[in-house]
């Protein structure tokens, strides 16, 4: 019975680690387990990645930030209390009628409950309780923005390895042939039918290839340790592994205009630089009421003491209750100009905001057509490419045949190979950079995927 509880026990334990994606490292972030698909690395990038966690923390200030502006327009209260001597006797408090007796000293305590509540402010408040809302969905969007360009980034990389496999499959493939192709000619060589230069030849090619696999294999770590740094993830000594393949998009490409159209009204940093300039605005008007005389409501209540008095009549309390209701009004009269200076920094920040948004326009038009432009010359690429793998493949075995009856050069064949391997590498990489541009348009025109 033991045994069989410890054997549950262990399989259940290999089911939940195979069934997870990644686990959890001391330190906060996840270590590599996997395969990973495409779906997959996007939701861990989306869970884990620290830049995304920062402006997550960002969108919470902004959020606070809203909350202390909307808190400016309630009442505040406040406990003050304080010390007060004096170089001459004062007495606690005023009389209330002629001849009352009081207490009198040079040393006083006080405590007090203040409220305040502002009555009119010029619409500073209000102008300010709105900016801050507008900056709230600001940040709101960019946060957007951010997850739109972090799931490209995923994308870009994750297909980008996908490809750089495929390459480095070929440059296997080819050195194999090539390895098969030097026992055909050490055999044509036994036989004098070829010269020893063939085979010194396929020999130089076949290193020239090692030091190819050695690089792009390199360039294939850098490109998984890059993907598992997007994702928030901590490499270890197992690199990180994913599934995937690389097939065409089936979507039909958006025409130019419909592109446009969507990238201004869904992108997420479109919006949010356009309700950056509104509370830009806002802010301006805020600035325009300092201009403006203030109204605000003090009340208090409290008490004050006398400590070691210097006339304390009989009868007479050395402590009194204070308590007191106005109306203030403040009017600005002279601030050494630091109001129209207020007003000008504020404008400035209102044109700069404005060409902000202007710029970022220019850019997205920019980055649609792009994206259209690539889809459309990856797609090229590929039937391009497709049509000269099979031509490189025919024309190496024409080769190969023509060197076995003694009719062709070493040098021929090697070429050959060599075509074989370049069209193979322009196919797979035209196919990565196909679904690279598909996920450059979604992100141009703000597309949530």
């Amino acid at each position: 019975m033991k045994i069989l509880k410890t054997a549950i026990f262990l399989f259940v334990s290999w089911v939940l680690i195979q069934g997870a994606p990644a686990q959890e490292l001391r330190d906060g972030t996840m270590s590599p387990s996997g395969p990973f698909t495409l779906e997959q690395c996007i939701k861990t990038s989306l869970e884990n990645n620290p830049a995304l966690k920062a402006q997550e923390w960002e969108t919470e200030a902004a959020q606070e930030r809203t909350n202390q502006a909307r808190g400016k327009r309630w009442p505040s209260m406040n406990a003050v209390g304080g010390y007060k001597h004096t170089d001459d006797d004062l007495r606690l408090e005023p009389a209330h009628f002629n001849g009352e007796k009081g207490v009198f000293g040079d040393d006083f305590f006080s405590a007090d409950l203040v409220l305040t509540l502002p009555l009119f402010t010029g619409g500073r408040l209000v102008n300010e309780i709105k900016a801050a809302e507008l900056l709230q969905e600001s940040a709101r969007h960019r946060l957007g923005r951010t997850r739109e360009s972090l799931v490209f980034d995923v994308s870009s990389l994750f297909f980008s390895i996908l490809s750089q496999r495929h390459v480095i499959e070929s440059l296997k493939f080819s050195k194999k042939a090539l390895q098969k192709h030097l026992k055909k000619v050490e055999q044509l060589i036994s036989a004098r039918k070829a010269a020893l230069v063939d085979r010194l030849r396929t020999e130089v090619r076949i290193a020239d290839l090692e030091q190819k696999l050695s690089r792009e294999n390199n360039v294939l770590q850098i490109q998984r340790r890059a993907l598992a740094n997007t994702m928030g993830i901590k490499e270890t000594q197992n690199p990180l592994r994913i599934q995937g393949k690389l097939e065409q998009e089936r979507a039909q490409v958006p025409p130019l205009h419909e592109s446009l159209l969507n990238a201004l009204s869904k992108r997420a940093d479109y919006v949010a630089a356009k309700e950056a300039l509104e509370a830009q605005a806002r802010k301006v008007s805020a600035a325009r009421a300092w201009y403006w005389p203030t109204v605000s409501l003090r009340g208090s209540y409290g008490r004050r003491w006398a400590y070691n008095p210097t006339e304390s009549p009989s009868g007479a309390d050395d402590s009194e209750d204070v308590g007191q209701v106005a109306t203030l009004l403040n009017i600005p009269l002279f601030q050494g100009g630091q109001i129209r200076a207020r007003v000008h920094e504020e404008t400035a920040k209102l044109n700069a905001a404005r060409e902000r948004l202007r710029n970022l326009e220019l850019r997205v038009r920019l980055e649609v057509r792009t994206a259209l432009l690539n889809i459309t010359s990856a797609r090229d690429r590929i039937s391009a490419t497709e049509k000269a793998v099979e031509q490189a493949g025919e024309s190496l075995r024409i080769e190969q045949e023509k060197y076995q009856l003694g009719k062709g050069s070493i040098i021929d064949v090697l070429d050959a190979q060599s075509a074989l391997l370049n069209s193979q590498t322009n196919y797979y990489r035209s196919l990565a950079d196909y679904r690279t541009a598909w996920a450059q348009l979604r992100l141009a025109v703000g597309e949530k995927k």
